[in-house]
């Protein structure tokens, strides 16, 4: 039951089905940040209530969710979804509602809509760093795998982009069907193509074969692995450590992450769920999203979406376990840190760079929602 005057959010997530190792840790955050509020008074001196859906790891029952959310539970904000195909989903019948909507997830970069608001980094946040740091390390040769859909074309875009800038090449590319599970063909390319470093970008557990698969075939020793997504579903715990040393991944957190926000973050969070899994980055994502959102209504003194998006739109800043970000007005997106990391044998990893307050620069030079507010679209940067 709602209890009187208190002020209503949407959660939908996959907690059950193939994402919902993404799932369960993003709907975690989300209530235990509530909790966490709720027990500091709430917001406007009122408790947030969370009605939450099972989205089932089916793009169908997003739309069905995201309309019961807004037609029948009448929430003041939504926090949904995982890959871009959930948000391209929700983000016409949030507009269409005019509610703050929440999407906590690292993404191939470029959506932007009045009433979205990303917390996750861009791919072009993440590769601007990591080309350029691998090149350094690796050379100037690069080898693309990723899954052939969105998330790993537009990376590879931003891939090529980079290699450019740092003087480098992409010397061959393989996008891949996420039900593969042979990957010789692949590795044989890799073989002849002799570059410094490959750019992995597996999705799933089918594509995290590809690691062992390139590990048996013994090019880790003279071949680099580099990657955005490694590790944003704890997928260095399932790999063996002999595939899983030395990989090299990029995102806005990993639990090792050393700051005191952090600490305090994963106090709060193995006091109540436990330390068997480590804490991924869409977990942290959604934490940093449902904070902003609270301290947007207490900024606007009313929960009503006009003045909590102006509130939003007013740099607001937050000090989260990644370090402090800070919602850029025009793109709806965060500058956060961007932590590289490096994958030890015990399937854990060290952090090896941080770059301190990447701003989404893709986002913020194609997306100004300050002054366009109608604009609703998602960029590719072909059309840069």
């Amino acid at each position: 039951m709602r209890a009187e005057g208190g002020i209503r959010i949407g959660a939908i997530f996959d907690l059950t089905g193939g994402l919902n190792i993404y799932g369960i840790q993003q709907n975690n955050a989300l209530k235990l940040a509530v909790d966490t509020i709720n027990a500091k008074g709430g917001v406007l001196g009122k408790p947030i209530e969370v009605v939450g859906y099972d989205a089932q790891s089916e793009l169908s029952k997003y739309t069905q969710y995201a309309n019961t959310a807004v037609l029948r539970d009448r929430v003041s904000a939504l926090f949904a979804g995982l890959t871009s195909s959930s948000r391209e989903a929700i983000r016409p019948i949030v507009r269409k509602a005019n509610i703050p909507y929440f999407y906590g997830s690292l993404y191939e970069g470029g959506a932007c809509d009045k009433q979205t608001f990303v917390t996750g980094p861009s791919a072009s946040q993440q590769l601007s760093v990591l080309i350029d740091w691998a090149v350094k390390k690796y050379g100037k040769r690069i080898y693309i795998m990723a899954p052939d859909y969105n998330f790993g074309t537009i990376s590879a875009h931003w891939v090529r982009e980079y290699a450019k800038n740092a003087g480098a090449e992409v010397v061959g590319e393989d996008f891949l069907a996420l039900t593969v599970t042979d990957y010789a063909p692949t590795v044989q390319k890799i073989q002849s193509a002799r570059p410094d470093f490959v750019v992995a970008l597996p999705v799933g557990a089918n594509q995290t074969g590809f690691l062992e698969q390139f590990a048996a075939a013994g090019l880790k020793d003279r071949i680099g692995v580099v990657s955005t997504n490694y590790g944003s579903g704890n997928q260095q715990v399932v790999v063996s450590p002999a595939a899983g040393k030395g990989l090299v991944a990029d995102q806005g957190y990993f639990q090792v992450v050393d700051n005191p926000v952090n600490a305090e973050f994963v106090k709060l969070w193995t006091a109540k769920y436990g330390s068997d899994t480590p804490i991924i980055s869409e977990a942290v994502d959604i934490w940093n999203a449902v904070h902003l959102w609270a301290a947007a209504v207490n900024k606007a003194g009313v929960a009503q979406t006009a003045p909590v998006i102006a509130a939003l739109e007013s740099g607001l800043s937050f000090e989260a376990p990644n370090g402090t970000v800070k919602l850029e007005p025009k793109s709806h997106h965060l500058r956060q840190n961007i932590y590289i990391v490096e994958g030890d044998d015990r399937h854990g990893f060290k952090v090896v760079e941080t770059f301190k307050d990447v701003a989404p620069a893709y986002e913020n030079e194609k997306c100004d929602l300050v002054a366009n507010p109608t604009l609703a679209q998602h960029f590719a940067p072909e059309s840069k």
